[in-house]
């Protein structure tokens, strides 16, 4: 049997800033949550909104950058690869590209989303808000 530096296997400070930078984005979630009385649907439409947004400013990138998937895996980096996607698209098939690229850019995540959705479907028993 091998012995296996761990150490040269992980990047610890990689590690921890994706877990900062992932914490402190369900942070504000949770913030909204508590604080406001928006719904959960449309909280999540926030987080995908402003990945959209400042991926296609280009600022998300330097947070994908820095923290890994600390910053694409949350939906703010769905709303970034949609972003990147679609203004790949536009540069390859023109107005066209704009519609098409991000959707072939996130089809793992759609489809991801959509079969896990099904199943939290099939198991949970969804309560209103109170307003």
């Amino acid at each position: 049997m091998s012995n296996i530096d761990w150490s040269t296997v992980f990047e610890w400070s990689t590690l921890l800033k994706a877990f900062v930078v992932g914490g402190l984005i369900c942070v504000i979630g949770q913030i909204l949550i508590d604080k406001t009385k928006l719904t959960s649907a449309r909280i999540l439409v926030t987080f995908v909104t402003a990945g959209v947004i400042l991926g296609g400013l280009g600022l998300y990138k330097y947070l994908v950058d820095f923290a890994g998937a600390g910053a694409t895996v949350p939906l703010t980096g769905f709303g970034y690869n949609l972003a990147k996607g679609a203004i790949e698209g536009v540069k390859t098939s023109g107005l066209l590209g704009a519609f098409t690229g991000g959707i072939k850019n996130a089809a793992g995540g759609i489809a991801a989303a959509i079969f896990f959705g099904y199943l939290a479907s099939l198991i949970a028993k969804p309560k209103m808000k109170k307003q």
